[in-house]
């Protein structure tokens, strides 16, 4: 018999699994996107959103850093960055 699951279903929104992240995260350039949602088909937590040209973002609170739409976009117009930035603390 399998024991008690501590988790239900569709309760990933409540943990925010951002604040476990590998040292980088993506920076969407918003330069040369095409629009062609490769970066939101590829992306294992679901959380890039955007409509057209330039307009694709991720929210950070659940991005675990694994850069799967860096490596897929053909257009190179996802970086991945360091968590800390040049600035920041």
């Amino acid at each position: 018999m399998i024991g008690h699951l501590t988790s239900k279903p569709g309760s990933s929104k409540a943990n925010k699994t951002g604040s476990w992240r590998t040292e980088l995260k993506p920076k969407f350039l918003k330069k040369n996107c095409i629009a062609c949602k490769m970066c939101v088909l590829i992306c294992p937590e679901g959380i890039i959103t955007g409509e057209g040209k330039n307009t694709f973002d991720c929210d950070l609170a659940y991005c675990k850093g694994c850069g799967n739409c860096a490596v897929i976009c053909p257009k190179k117009d996802i970086e991945m960055v360091s968590e800390i930035e040049k600035g920041e603390k």
